[in-house]
């Protein structure tokens, strides 16, 4: 997946009305995590429960690398959006839990095999579900933009 793709689709998100803010942050951040292949996604609103944030976002990564890869992403396309990460907790290639606090959404990263031992998906259980489009787990990029070899089946 290219970055320009990348861009391009976290800013249609950023800009789509019918995502107000901070809604669509939290999911431009969901799409970045299901599209590097995050798995058990949720937004939560907890705007009413909570006044740390308005929105969470989880996903699930298979392993810790992969998890980071998700948060960096994740950093790197609020920041280019104009949005300031506020603190991030769990950034050791140790870590089973990364926290990111974009300011009005908090975004949850675990592995897979930690995610139940943490529970916050029990813990937010009253809170709405916001429900997220199938295309944002793992979008591919339009065949055009993909670079392909000299006997067009791609490099590799």
């Amino acid at each position: 997946m290219s970055n320009d793709f990348i861009n391009a689709q976290v800013d249609k998100i950023i800009k789509d009305d019918s995502y107000p803010y901070p809604l669509n942050i939290a999911m431009a951040s969901t799409w970045i995590i299901g599209n590097l292949k995050g798995v058990n996604l949720k937004v939560l609103d907890v705007a009413k429960q909570s006044s740390l944030a308005d929105y969470f976002v989880m996903g699930s990564a298979t392993n810790s690398t992969m998890a980071k890869a998700m948060a960096d992403e994740v950093i790197y396309q609020m920041k280019r959006a104009g949005h300031s990460i506020v603190s991030r907790e769990g950034m050791a290639s140790t870590a089973d839990w990364i926290l990111l606090d974009i300011g009005d959404i908090i975004v949850h990263i675990f592995l897979d095999s930690s995610r139940s031992a943490y529970d916050l998906d029990g813990l937010w259980n009253t809170a709405k579900h916001v429900g997220i489009p199938q295309d944002y787990y793992v979008s591919e990029e339009d065949d055009s933009q993909k670079p392909s070899g000299p006997d067009g089946r791609g490099f590799f």
